[in-house]
């Protein structure tokens, strides 16, 4: 099998992506990516999907983006928000040893702790050297921040997610933290706190989950 690095030429670095993992999926390489930080934000906000003010600037801009990588690279571009039916990202992310379920149920990356976020994915028509599984960051995690943080419970052991009480929070003014910068369960999270992401992309998140 071919080196998958050498594949990905140019580097999803240069549009400001990183891999967040890879698997094979029969004679397929499955590769995904997600924003590449520090710096993701400056570099969406400055773009045109961005600043035109029209809907789901985000999306465009990852499908310009990814589809521009996708045809270097000589694969296809495959994206979360394409559906029904819907391409399996969560079973993706979980078999590319990069990423497990957390204790609050969100997915947590091995880099990106519970920032991850999957912008796209591009099938690559080879079998390709896959990175090697990472180590899941909650088996060594003390005291697991992300079960206590939330201020009205709605993410916690059960792994049921209370999205009534966490929209209303967020809708409050005692939300104002969590609407601005990010949902603290998230924030709280050793790994995420490390990856260097923008509060304002996740305030921009935030007002897109209201």
């Amino acid at each position: 099998m071919a080196a998958l690095l050498e594949a990905l030429s140019p580097a999803p670095e240069t549009a400001q992506l990183s891999l967040f993992g890879a698997l094979h999926d029969g004679s397929e390489t499955i590769v995904l990516l997600g924003p590449h930080e520090p710096g993701f934000w400056h570099v969406f906000s400055a773009s045109p999907e961005y600043q035109d003010g029209a809907p789901d600037p985000l999306d465009r801009w990852s499908k310009r983006v990814i589809g521009a990588l996708a045809a270097g690279w000589g694969g296809a571009a495959v994206f979360p928000s394409d559906g029904p039916p819907y391409a399996p990202f969560l079973s993706w992310a979980l078999a590319s040893g990069q990423a497990w379920q957390s204790p609050i149920g969100m997915l947590v990356h091995a880099r990106a702790g519970l920032m991850i976020s999957y912008r796209g994915a591009v099938r690559l028509p080879a079998l390709h050297d896959l990175p090697p599984p990472a180590a899941n960051p909650c088996e060594t995690c003390e005291g697991h921040p992300c079960l206590t943080t939330c201020p009205v419970g709605a993410l916690n052991s059960s792994q049921v997610y209370d999205v009534d009480a966490c929209k209303a929070h967020i809708s409050a003014p005692e939300g104002a933290d969590c609407l601005a910068s990010g949902c603290l369960a998230r924030r709280a999270c050793p790994v995420s706190r490390s990856y260097g992401r923008d509060p304002a992309q996740s305030g921009f998140h935030m007002r897109a989950f209201l």
